[in-house]
């Protein structure tokens, strides 16, 4: 895997983004946080495929924690672990949210009260029916007035997601907090999209210097970089999945290439540096 070539005049390189990776969070079928996950990670054979449990996060007081769904919980969650990590405070962080099926329950719950007689839809339900829901109840309880971007890309939501946010933190010197959260949809939306289990993982991504570097550039490409091990098929089961192979690579004490799902004929490459 090679970089594009450097400007002739400016010195840097043509469409390369360089920061750092100062914080992880991590939570899907097995993986209960990133000290666990990382272990599991650099030892796939370990790793069970059990059911994701979603523990209440601290930071929403009990009244948002009965309204939140579990997608806002997976989120919240592995956003304030990849803080602890990187000790950092929230208030002041941009952040971007990635998810290619929202909240999935609240989406089949709208789509029966739309088709009942009365058509009648919940304050509480139409609240976290919009895709930055993750975002807002993250920012609210942070109590951040920082900058927020919510996007999907469907199979390729982590990749852009990513790449959003090593731009922005790339642009602002500042860094971002990026958090990707998937999870199942009910029946008959799951025979349509079928999700096997919940996933999320958050990165703090800083300008580059601190933590473990990361270089990342579009390239053409169709495909991820598969895991080769017990971890694949989690990886082609779940969208946000799509981050294991790097996360597999930030667990691994040596440098790695790798490239995960882009817009249709576009990957994104990436370098992780040694710790």
């Amino acid at each position: 895997m090679t970089a594009p070539a450097l400007h002739a005049a400016g010195g840097s390189e043509a469409g390369v983004i360089d920061v750092g990776v100062t914080g992880i969070g991590l939570l899907g079928p097995g993986l209960a946080g990133w000290p666990a996950g990382r272990a599991l990670l650099r030892d796939p054979a370990a790793w069970l495929d059990t059911p994701t449990a979603v523990p209440a996060p601290q930071r929403l007081p009990a009244t948002e924690r009965r309204r939140a769904g579990a997608l806002v919980k997976a989120a919240v969650g592995v956003a304030d672990e990849a803080l602890a990590m990187a000790g950092l405070a929230p208030a002041a962080l941009a952040t971007v949210f990635t998810s290619s099926t929202g909240d999935p329950l609240n989406c089949h719950l709208l789509c029966e009260a739309l088709a009942a007689p009365e058509r009648l839809v919940s304050p509480t339900r139409f609240t976290n029916s919009v895709h930055n829901a993750a975002a807002g109840y993250w920012h609210i309880a942070a109590a951040s007035r920082a900058p927020s971007t919510s996007l999907a890309a469907y199979d390729a939501s982590f990749g852009a997601g990513l790449l959003e946010a090593a731009v922005q933190c790339a642009a602002t010197q500042a860094p971002v907090l990026l958090v990707a959260c998937d999870l199942p949809y009910p029946e008959p939306l799951h025979a349509l999209r079928p999700v096997a289990d919940l996933f999320a993982t958050a990165l703090l991504l800083v300008p580059a210097g601190p933590g473990r570097g990361l270089r990342l550039w579009l390239g053409p490409g169709q495909a991820g970089t598969a895991c080769g091990n017990a971890f694949e098929t989690l990886r082609q089961a779940i969208p946000s999945a799509r981050a294991l192979p790097l996360l597999q690579a930030l667990a691994q004490d040596a440098a790695a290439e790798l490239c995960l799902e882009g817009a249709p004929g576009l990957a994104l490459q990436l370098q992780v540096g040694p710790p």
